[in-house]
């Protein structure tokens, strides 16, 4: 859909499409809102799809006396189990524990028994050192005293944003991306009364009407409005992870430990066929509306943290398939170190505009909730969703035919189409229903979703609406073929437009995603290519000429 086709007038405009945005868009079409959604780059383009992929309570939010967020956060984490099962999963955890190691088995201990009174269900247990090693037998030896397993759970990030997009517009709702809001519309006494817009990619413009604007645009969203409190603004903090195959970094649980540097928390979660390592929490300095990448120090110090919990495997950063790196919006009020600022959100409301910014993943609802209140001066009258009613669709109990896909990819792709899993499948060729090798991901998802997720780009194609650019050599280069077969029948692209697609995404994933020690090699190479298809087409071309002559000789 144009910029052209849509109405004027709406109850509600959201400016964001993150994890925040689309949790309010949901909420606000369950309330029977004629709602709008925009996004100025592609839907979950920022911190949303670049997130460490759990549903967490935070075990460190205990430890800084943060009760209520972490009782919050649990509570949502169970919620989300039950009501988007495929899409939210169970993680179990393993925590060991060293000498001298700070916290230690008691405060973790405590911590861990917090963490199953709030989910009301014993999910901790403790392993001597002997029975710990026999679940992790590759762990370093020295000084381990034992460990804790415990429960959390894990997501895909960026279909979580898709589908709560998705089922808002099949109940009425409309979402845009790669549209920009460049100006709050007011009027002389200052209220909100619209916005403009301007698609960033066609440059066409239009103004629509609303008395009620959610700014809910993460690490942007004082640009759109300052903070109101004088010592309190946006910090961005970026958190970056490296990705191995499952083969060479060989855990079928969640694990965490303390890096031996600073005593951070790292975690390794299997996730999608691969491992995520990670995360850094650094200030992140650089412009925001560019994709943030990870620093030559950040690989180091992950790969310090893995060298020392696991030194008998020898990883190398020739087994890593890819890294990724997300800024977070925290809000900060002074000098603390990054990993100790605050995940709590807050909202501010102007005349109408209501901004929203700060929180995790795992709570977007009661971000999505906070913002609707706050914007309910300026709505229609109408009451908040009810809190326990189910958001998504529910997966059928029955099928009527399987079509030889296994339960367990019907239920992850239940999770991440919801009803429209069905079509997905029945409208796929056969050959089409197979897995992509390294991923969990089967090929008929890629032009379905090309077809019915406004797919601009071939980055929205490979980075966020499947996650085969993270989890495949090279960003699935060896792929591209295919993928331009599976799809061109479902993208309006001619064979210029499918060259420039993949040249660019190819530049994008290596300057994004490769790690650098790799981007000047993958470069190098790429140069050597380019010579010799160079000197071929000169030696093509000399004898064309050659022959041309000797033709016309004879």
């Amino acid at each position: 859909m144009s910029l052209r086709e849509l109405p004027e007038n709406w109850d509600l405009i959201i400016i964001g499409g993150g994890i925040t945005g689309a949790g309010i868009l949901r909420e606000a079409t369950r309330m029977g809102l004629y709602v709008l959604l925009v996004e100025q780059k592609d839907f979950a383009w920022g911190t949303s799809s670049r997130s460490s992929k759990l549903v967490h309570g935070g075990l460190r939010y205990l430890r800084e006396g943060k009760f209520m967020l972490t009782k919050i956060a649990v509570e949502e984490r169970e919620y989300l189990l039950k009501d988007a099962p495929g899409l939210v999963e169970s993680l179990g955890f393993l925590l060991p524990v060293y000498e001298d190691q700070r916290p230690g088995r008691r405060t973790l201990k405590v911590g861990l028994s917090l963490y199953d009174i709030m989910a009301r269900e014993r999910q901790h247990k403790f392993y001597e050192t002997d029975a710990f090693s026999k679940r992790i037998p590759f762990i370093k030896q020295e000084g381990l005293t034992g460990g804790f397993f415990y429960m959390d759970a894990q997501v895909d990030d960026s279909r979580l944003v898709l589908r709560l997009i998705n089922e808002s517009v099949a109940a009425g709702a409309r979402a845009l991306n790669y549209t920009k809001v460049t100006e709050v519309l007011r009027n002389v006494d200052g209220d909100v009364v619209g916005v403009q817009l301007m698609d960033t990619e066609t440059h066409e413009t239009k103004a629509l009407s609303s008395s009620a604007v959610i700014n809910a645009t993460g690490c942007w969203a004082e640009r759109l409005h300052p903070s109101p409190e004088p010592n309190r603004h946006l910090r961005p903090l970026r958190g970056s992870h490296l990705v191995f195959p499952a083969d060479v970094l060989p855990i079928t649980q969640g694990f965490g430990f303390m890096h031996p540097r600073d005593n951070r928390s790292v975690f390794m979660v299997p996730w999608e066929g691969a491992v995520l390592v990670g995360t850094t929490d650094l200030d992140h300095k650089q412009d925001l509306s560019k994709e943030p990448t990870i620093t030559e120090a950040e690989v180091n110090y992950l790969m310090e943290g893995i060298q020392a919990i696991f030194p008998s495997l020898n990883i190398s950063l020739e087994d890593c398939i890819a890294a990724f790196a997300g800024v977070r919006p925290v809000l900060s009020e002074g000098d603390r170190p990054p990993s100790e600022e605050s995940r709590e959100h807050v909202v501010w409301v102007d005349k109408g505009l209501v901004t929203v910014t700060g929180g995790k993943l795992t709570t977007f609802r009661h971000l999505a909730w906070d913002a609707l209140k706050a914007a309910k001066p300026f709505l229609p009258s109408v009451d908040l969703p009810d809190k326990k009613d189910s958001i998504f669709s529910k997966a059928p109990d029955k099928r009527e035919k399987d079509y030889r896909l296994s339960d367990e990819v019907w239920r992850r792709l239940y999770g991440r189409y919801g009803e429209a899993a069905n079509t997905l499948v029945q409208t796929a060729a056969a050959a089409d229903l197979s897995i992509i090798p390294g991923t969990q991901t089967i090929w008929a998802e890629l032009p379905f979703v090309a077809k019915n997720e406004q797919v601009r780009h071939l980055d929205d194609l490979l980075l966020r609406r499947v996650r085969m650019g993270l989890l495949t050599s090279r960003g699935g280069k060896a792929y591209l073929k295919r993928i331009r077969k599976l799809c061109r029948n479902v993208l309006p692209w001619d064979r210029r437009r499918w060259k420039k697609e993949i040249t660019d995404y190819i530049d994008l994933w290596i300057r994004s995603h490769a790690l650098p020690v790799q981007r000047a090699g993958i470069l190098a190479e790429r140069k050597i290519i380019s010579l010799k298809a160079i000197r071929a087409f000169l030696r093509y071309v000399y004898y064309k000429i050659r022959s041309s002559k000797l033709q016309h000789h004879t």
